[in-house]
């Protein structure tokens, strides 16, 4: 069974998408400052994913120009939105067949990367990769909001198949 917490960052992801429905290739790319353009965050979220569940879970690289591209601290890019989906899927579905192995007690367990542990537990990197998701969330719609864009979602979607569940031991 899919552990709760895959389950709501597979729900957030969902949440993203939706956020982004109908979003123009150019308005994608429009940079409000001081936040970064959309494109950027959907590159952004997939580059932790990247990081998390596939190069420090899997020790495999989807798109290694990425970091360079969207990761923090770097120049601020408008890369196109096509590009990014296209990445972001690509590093989510190779996500999905680690998160899917996750049990309670491996959510307590770190991840090692170049020889060494991690500071926060996978438990907690899956929170903060959730939480990530909502902060941006927030951001992109607020980009939508300055830019005009009307009829957009004004709540959390469907939790249908997203609901709370008791967490089995092991």
């Amino acid at each position: 069974m899919t552990h709760f917490l895959v389950q709501q960052l597979r729900f957030s992801r969902a949440e993203l998408q939706r956020c982004l429905e109908g979003l123009s290739a150019e308005d994608a790319q429009k940079r409000l400052l001081p936040m970064n353009c959309i494109s950027w965050m959907v590159g952004h979220l997939a580059l932790q994913e990247q990081f998390y569940w596939v190069i420090a879970a899997q020790g495999r690289e989807i798109a290694p120009d990425l970091p360079s591209l969207v990761g923090y601290g770097q120049p601020a890019s408008t890369p196109p939105l096509a590009e990014m989906w296209q990445v972001w899927m690509a590093i989510t579905a190779a996500a999905d067949p680690y998160l899917d192995t996750l049990t309670p007690a491996l959510m307590e367990t770190r991840l090692e990367y170049d020889g060494k542990p991690l500071r926060e537990t996978i438990g907690t990197m899956l929170l903060r990769n959730i939480h990530h998701y909502w902060f941006h969330i927030g951001e992109a719609h607020a980009v939508r909001q300055q830019l005009g864009h009307l009829n957009l979602p004004d709540f959390v979607g469907n939790m249908s198949g997203y609901g709370y569940q008791l967490e089995a031991s092991d």
